[in-house]
């Protein structure tokens, strides 16, 4: 018998080898792309990919958090715990947007393009949302807005895929408004350097009738020290008649704009006004007993089945009231699952916008209704003003009044 040497062997095996090898990648990716076929089916018939973009991280890190948080309380109180709608599982997809408008622009691409999200929901950052309106255009599917606040974002920079359940900037200044516009006022503004700080106070300059706003600060987002800017209110304010106020719009983590209270306003009979905030930032208003102005939400404010839900299971979970932007992300997540509900799990675009467009949801500031106009939520805002009380690390802001969303004329800057 001939015997073959080993290497002989080897290169009459080596075409045979190669043919098996080639034949077992062929069954391995023919194995592979029919796994794959089930899970894209799935991911179609049996799954609503929900991607929510907002900042885990960043200077509205606290923010993002309590967003976030409040979506899935959200979810789980609008699906019954089920997290189910029409017989479909709603998956979320969350990504961090850093607080960074490219990043963000760049991660909802990625979300309806690889993750084949169904609709998104976010940002934190007004920023952040107007890099990420053309995007929601471009793929055209819907971009839920929440919490951002700029008023350009359902105004000249909208497109029909936007709807924002968030509050915007025309609604913080007229509800504002109610509490400081009357006559013998003087009012300068301090507020950060983009797009929520400017169209804040554009807002509320037109919200305002009677009384006289003198000056408008600026300061980047970054600002720790605020003597420089302090002293220019000062200066716009101190020499005039009657009642002397700044009003402060600023938002997330950094430094502290009531900082300013340090430089003996009082010496000038001027006060210091603001908005809502979260607990933690509502603890600089317990120097300001009696401070007027308006919210978006506090936990102990709004009398209604949604609202008291909320409270009582985030007391039970966490130990604590939900805050400011929890309550936002509840309202995203339900009026997301309302929207689907009447479309019985349908998540072809123009069917969520026909639907959305008009619709009225129950969220824990009682019912909202998406503009048709320009989809914007119209929603309550409070009246209130601060007492301080031993119980709580924060100042309280004790209702004065429900501000109803027919009484605030809310501009369409759309021009649709």
């Amino acid at each position: 018998m001939t015997r073959v040497a080993p290497t002989a062997l080897a290169v009459r095996r080596a075409p045979q080898r190669r043919t098996l090898l080639a034949a077992a990648s062929l069954l391995a990716v023919s194995a592979a792309a029919l796994s794959l076929l089930p899970r894209t089916a799935q991911a179609a018939d049996g799954e609503i990919r929900i991607a929510h973009i907002h900042s885990k991280t960043g200077p509205l890190e606290a923010y993002g958090k309590q967003t976030a948080l409040g979506f899935k309380m959200g979810l789980e109180y609008a699906t019954g715990g089920t997290m189910m709608v029409a017989g479909k599982k709603l998956v979320v997809i969350e990504k961090d947007d850093q607080g960074k408008p490219d990043l963000g622009k760049n991660l909802l691409a990625a979300a309806y393009s690889d993750d084949k999200a169904d609709l998104a929901v976010g940002p934190t950052s007004s920023g952040v949302a107007l890099a990420m309106l053309p995007v929601a255009e471009e793929y055209k599917k819907i971009l839920l807005v929440e919490p951002a606040v700029a008023d350009s974002i359902t105004g000249e920079k909208w497109n029909k895929y936007i709807f924002r359940t968030g509050r915007n900037s025309s609604q913080d200044a007229i509800s504002n408004a109610v509490a400081l516009d009357k006559a013998g006022v003087t009012i300068a503004t301090l507020a950060q350097d983009y797009a929520f700080g400017r169209d804040g106070v554009k807002a509320f300059k037109e919200a305002v009738k009677t009384a006289k706003i003198v000056h408008e600060e600026y300061l980047p987002t970054t600002t720790t020290d605020f003597t420089a800017g302090a002293q220019r209110l000062i200066d716009a304010l101190k020499d005039k008649p009657g009642r002397k106020v700044i009003w402060v719009i600023w938002a997330g983590g950094g430094g502290n704009p009531f900082k300013i209270a340090d430089l003996d306003l009082k010496r000038y009979g001027i006060e210091i006004a603001t908005g809502g905030n979260i607990l933690p930032a509502m603890a600089s208003y317990k120097q300001f007993p009696g401070m007027e102005g308006a919210t978006y939400y506090y936990f102990g404010i709004p009398k209604n089945p949604v609202n008291e839900w909320l409270v009582a299971n985030h007391y039970k979970q966490f130990k604590q009231p939900p805050d400011f932007f929890t309550a936002g992300g509840m309202t995203a997540a339900i009026a997301v699952v309302e929207a689907l509900k009447k479309t019985q799990g349908d998540t072809t675009t123009n069917k969520l916008i026909s639907t959305m467009e008009g619709m009225g949801f129950e969220t824990p500031k009682g019912k909202m209704t998406f503009r048709k106009e320009d989809h914007q939520a119209l929603q309550s805002m409070y009246h209130f003003k601060i007492k301080v009380d031993p119980a709580f690390a924060w100042g309280v802001p004790e209702l004065v009044r429900e501000i109803k969303p027919e009484e605030m004329n809310v501009p369409i800057r759309n021009k649709r």
